[in-house]
């Protein structure tokens, strides 16, 4: 356990939780949570905290929840707390100068990717589908820009041909607990020393679309393997056939390189033949209904081979 700082902490969705945790639970002063104001929810539109919120509560430390920190009053309440450090995972606002350079060592971010590469919003599912050989965190002093800031620390871990969004985001949050915990007991010390970030090798991870779930069966089945696990469990993967939409949930690039049949067409069982190699389906979600081993959603669902799935270049 550290001497403790006092801090704020900025963070809005579950990646978040296990980062505030670990900073309560390392002893430091957490004057603050900041995180994205409740939202409508539900049939009922009922107003639901985040799950950052959720957990400060629980802590029993005061949760703000402004809609943005441009406001002079909100900047001033802001260096009111008489920090000495933010720190900020996945918060959702944009940070001004102001709030930046308010607290005694400004900023810290908690960002789940090896920067430069995959700045921006999305990195977990943009290093999967892009077919990264690994993630990782990195813990960065923040600037103006997006994610252009110094790198404190940083740390990989392998991506694999079983890892989903789901799987890496959980991952990178607790791998993000430990780094930012060690960054903070080390904060004053010159073995920390900030190192700039590499011009060369930036990459983008702009926000998941929903529209980007839609399969297109002219891919390689090793492209939509890829595209199944990188938005696992959000947007999803999915296709539509007989006015009906299907999520993918799992599966597997087929064995054997001597696929016959056309972009999108079932060739046995629940394999799909791709624009290259053929993708074996092993768990599958009709909109409205449960999810479904293969074998047991063909025993109520016909599909014989020749049939042709939907795809976007339909």
């Amino acid at each position: 356990m550290t001497s403790g700082l006092r801090l704020a902490f900025m963070g809005t969705p579950d990646f978040s939780v296990p980062i505030l945790q670990a900073l309560a639970e390392d002893g430091h002063d957490i004057a603050a949570v900041y995180c994205q104001p409740p939202r409508a929810a539900g049939r009922g539109q009922k107003e639901k905290l985040s799950p950052v919120h959720k957990r400060a509560l629980s802590l029993d430390i005061e949760a703000r929840t402004p809609v943005s920190l441009k406001p002079e009053n909100v900047q001033n309440d802001f260096a009111g707390l008489d920090l000495d450090v933010a720190v900020v995972a996945a918060y959702g606002l944009i940070l001004p100068a102001a709030i930046l350079t308010s607290p005694k060592h400004g900023c810290l971010n908690v960002h789940a990717s090896l920067l430069p590469r995959w700045r921006g919003a999305a990195p977990i599912q943009r290093a999967i589908l892009a077919g990264d050989a690994e993630s990782g965190v990195t813990i960065m002093q923040m600037d103006e820009g997006l994610d252009t800031g110094d790198m404190l620390k940083r740390a990989p871990v392998a991506i694999t041909s079983d890892t989903t969004g789901r799987s890496l985001h959980d991952d990178l949050s607790l791998l993000g607990a430990r780094l930012i915990v060690d960054t903070l007991a080390n904060i004053s010390s010159a073995s920390l020393a900030p190192v700039p970030q590499s011009e060369s090798g930036v990459t983008y991870a702009p926000k998941l679309a929903r529209e980007e779930g839609r399969i297109d069966w002219h891919k390689s089945a090793a492209e939509i393997d890829r595209q199944i696990r990188a938005f696992t469990p959000w947007p999803g993967a999915w296709f539509e056939h007989g006015g009906d939409r299907f999520k993918i949930l799992s599966a597997v690039p087929a064995l054997g390189s001597g696929v016959v049949g056309s972009a999108g067409a079932v060739l046995n069982g629940l394999t799909v033949a791709c624009g290259q190699g053929a993708l074996q389906i092993k768990t599958i979600q009709r909109a409205g209904k449960g999810t479904m081993i293969v074998d047991d959603f063909l025993n109520g669902y016909d599909l014989p081979p020749g049939t042709l799935l939907g795809s976007g270049q339909e």
